[in-house]
């Protein structure tokens, strides 16, 4: 039974970390040559980035359950004056409200729905996208993206 348990656990881990870095490169594909990098040509073609809800759930030495609720990927580079479209598809958890500080943008991600956010930020800095039902250790998070707009 405990070798059963071992190779669930392995699988689910294989299955976090595909989706992570599924969520990472799509991420790259549609940011590179926009974010970051002076000198390259924009076009007039919206940009897009693509974030999902995640999981992670483990057991301690003692058998005490622990998870924690994640955005996928965690840190998103935006440029300035530029609309982009937030594509945020919910995966784990029935439902994650949230909020973008310093913004009155808020929202809900359901589990199988994709919720999508048209955003434009003027100013630079760090932006803080907030799931408000995980949003520290005591109730599964911090569920928290930074978006840093440059």
């Amino acid at each position: 039974m405990k070798i059963f348990v071992t190779k669930k656990i392995y699988v689910i881990s294989g299955l976090i970390c595909l989706a992570i870095l599924l969520g990472g490169y799509l991420t790259f594909m549609n940011a590179q040559g926009r974010a970051d990098n002076e000198g390259v040509p924009h076009t007039n073609e919206k940009m897009q980035i693509n974030l999902v809800t995640g999981e992670f759930k483990s057991e301690t030495e003692d058998g005490e359950e622990i998870e924690t609720y994640r955005w996928d990927p965690g840190h998103i580079h935006l440029p300035k004056g530029e609309p982009i479209t937030l594509s945020i598809y919910g995966v784990n958890g029935m439902e994650h409200p949230f909020i973008i500080e310093g913004t009155d943008i808020k929202g809900t991600v359901k589990k199988g729905e994709e919720t999508l956010l048209n955003l434009q930020f003027n100013e630079e800095g760090t932006y803080r996208l907030v799931c408000t039902s995980h949003s520290s250790i005591e109730n599964n998070g911090p569920m928290v993206a930074y978006l840093e707009v440059k």
